[in-house]
């Protein structure tokens, strides 16, 4: 069992192109050593953006939170807003960004659990 606030976590993953990473249930075993699912708050800031890229083992949902995104999958643009959630299937090339005035802010879940060898990034 693990219980845990994104308050409690000091110091977040920070991708190069802004995004703010909050794993807070996940593999390794200081998260839960969860194998079926991790779970992640992700914030990404004003005219930032994550990493494009596809995953060859997990699938991803994202669940909009707050502000106003744009996720781009295979090269195709779809805008997500607040109580939207968007299937990310294996393989599919993806990128999110915030196209608001404010933080964007969603919840991930992958499936089986994400690990870091699980992200192939493209140009």
């Amino acid at each position: 069992m693990r219980i845990i606030s994104k308050k409690e976590i000091k110091e977040p993953f920070r991708s190069p192109l802004g995004e703010l990473v909050y794993e807070m249930i996940g593999a390794p075993k200081e998260l839960g050593g969860t194998e079926e699912h991790s779970f992640v708050h992700v914030v990404i800031p004003y005219g930032k953006s994550s990493m494009k890229h596809y995953h060859k083992v997990s699938e991803e949902t994202y669940y909009i939170l707050k502000g106003k995104g744009r996720v781009v999958i295979n090269g195709k643009g779809y805008i997500l807003k607040p109580k939207d959630a968007c299937l990310i299937d294996i393989g599919e090339v993806h990128q999110i960004f915030n196209d608001g005035e404010e933080d964007l802010e969603f919840l991930s879940v992958s499936a089986p659990a994400w690990t870091p060898d699980d992200s192939y990034y493209e140009k």
